[in-house]
């Protein structure tokens, strides 16, 4: 089968198709086959790839395969949340890549994964738009749920016009917090509409904490850090309060007795199914970037990390 391999720690040129061989049924116990349609393109791919958590890896080391997020067709059947799902049955979910360190990612053709993973895909949603939610939507979920915030707290949602950012200002608003995003020029009017207060432009942190700080000059409760802009925004939040931070190296040093939270999501069936079906029903918006052949995955990771559009690349299969 065809896969995309990292042939060595760097730019998206190190990204290469390969072969390997198409896993067979009982393979691994306990695990089972999804024939993948679409994967999804994360900032933690990027990270992954140009050797930014090589101590967080340990002794896995290139080639590897790259990959989180996924939509496809199930080949073997599996329990599911809510009863079992026949094979066939459309399926996304997430490879917490970090956690296991197979070096067995979304980027191929078949993968196995374990079936507390998969959650059915709603026939409203395509693949595409299932590959853009499992990660995103989870850990936007999950942080949120860690922070511990009561209604009418105030939060700042940086890289707001991410799909992360996108799916916690949506989060959020429903939660009763009062949202204040930072996000592309031009996103402001669809961040309101999905629950924003405020919005400021994204630019130098020194500039966005200027244009928080007129909207909440007595500083917010709580950050939810989705652009990694690290340190510099912990200055936004009121002694006491707490910094969401979506990766480990962008985790300030605490102070003023604030708690300092490093998010990295687990999968969980029953919410992505809840959260999958929120989609169908347009309660929950996600958004699709780009969507590109397996075999260009170098360019797909090229136009994530220019900053090309704000929204999920997708990779199809």
């Amino acid at each position: 089968m065809r896969v995309v391999e990292v042939s060595e720690y760097g730019g998206p040129e190190v990204l290469r198709m390969a072969r390997r061989p198409e896993p067979e049924a009982g393979d691994v116990p306990g695990r089972v086959r999804v024939r993948l349609k679409a994967a999804g393109v994360t900032v933690a791919d990027l990270r992954i790839r140009a050797g930014l958590y090589v101590h967080e890896t340990g002794d896995l080391r290139p080639p590897f395969v790259l990959g989180t997020d996924f939509a496809g067709r199930l080949l073997d059947p599996a329990p599911g949340p809510e009863g079992g799902l026949p094979a066939g049955t459309r399926v996304a979910g997430f490879r917490p890549w970090l956690q296991e360190l197979s070096g067995e990612g979304t980027y191929a053709e078949v993968i196995q994964v374990d079936p507390a993973w998969l959650a059915p895909v709603p026939d409203d949603v395509d693949f595409t738009a299932a590959a853009s939610v499992p990660l995103a939507a989870v850990t936007a979920r999950q942080a949120l749920d860690r922070l511990r915030l009561p209604a009418g707290s105030t939060l700042l949602v940086t890289g707001a016009s991410g799909v992360v950012g996108r799916f916690a200002v949506q989060f959020a608003a429903a939660a009763g917090l009062e949202v204040v995003a930072v996000s592309y020029e031009g996103d402001e009017s669809e961040l309101k509409v999905l629950g924003a207060k405020h919005c400021v432009t994204r630019g130098e942190p020194a500039e966005v904490l200027t244009r928080v700080l007129d909207h909440a000059p007595e500083r917010v409760h709580a950050v939810f850090d989705g652009a990694l802009t690290g340190p510099p925004m912990l200055a936004a939040v009121k002694d006491g309060g707490v910094f969401l931070a979506l990766a480990p190296d962008r985790a300030p040093a605490a102070e003023r007795e604030i708690r300092v939270e490093t998010a990295l999501a687990t999968p969980d069936a029953r919410a992505l199914k809840e959260i999958l079906q929120q989609v169908a029903d347009r309660q929950l918006i996600t958004r699709v970037a780009d969507v590109m052949p397996l075999e260009e995955a170098a360019e797909a990771h090229r136009r994530a990390e220019s900053g090309h559009r704000p929204g999920r690349i997708i990779l199809m299969i």
